[in-house]
């Protein structure tokens, strides 16, 4: 079994963080591998350091598990709905960041992968999570 954690960072106007990595297409949730040793949440909590320079400063909610096939026949994602947090700074692109930023529902940038899209709608509408990514 592999896991992996992804956070719906939500801002006050109600935005979205999304990040696009230099090595894979698409828009996604920032997020990564939980490493051998590690609580779920802080992985999350270290990967939203890395990737968005977001800290957190209240309760993240778990809002699913979903089987990851993409990544291989053994990987589950956590999927965390995270609205207490504080941007240390504005990210800047770097090795494995391209861009990131926050973006309206309505408007979420051209590329923003399926699965994405679901995972947004999923918490925003209140809906059970997919069973798979």
């Amino acid at each position: 079994l592999t896991l992996g954690v992804r956070g719906a960072v939500f801002d006050e106007a109600g935005r979205v963080f999304l990040i696009r990595h230099t090595y894979v297409k698409g828009w996604h949730l920032p997020g990564g591998g939980v490493e051998v040793g590690e609580a779920a949440l802080d992985a999350l909590a270290r990967e939203l350091r890395e990737e968005t320079g977001i800290k957190l400063t209240g309760p993240a909610s778990l809002r699913g598990i979903s089987f990851n096939t993409r990544s291989s026949r053994r990987d589950h994602v956590l999927v965390y709905e995270i609205r207490a947090f504080h941007q240390l700074a504005p990210k800047e692109p770097d090795r494995e960041i391209a861009e990131a930023g926050f973006f309206p529902l309505d408007a979420l940038p051209e590329g923003t992968t399926g699965p994405t899209r679901a995972r947004i709608a999923e918490i925003v509408e209140g809906r059970p999570a997919a069973e798979r990514w």
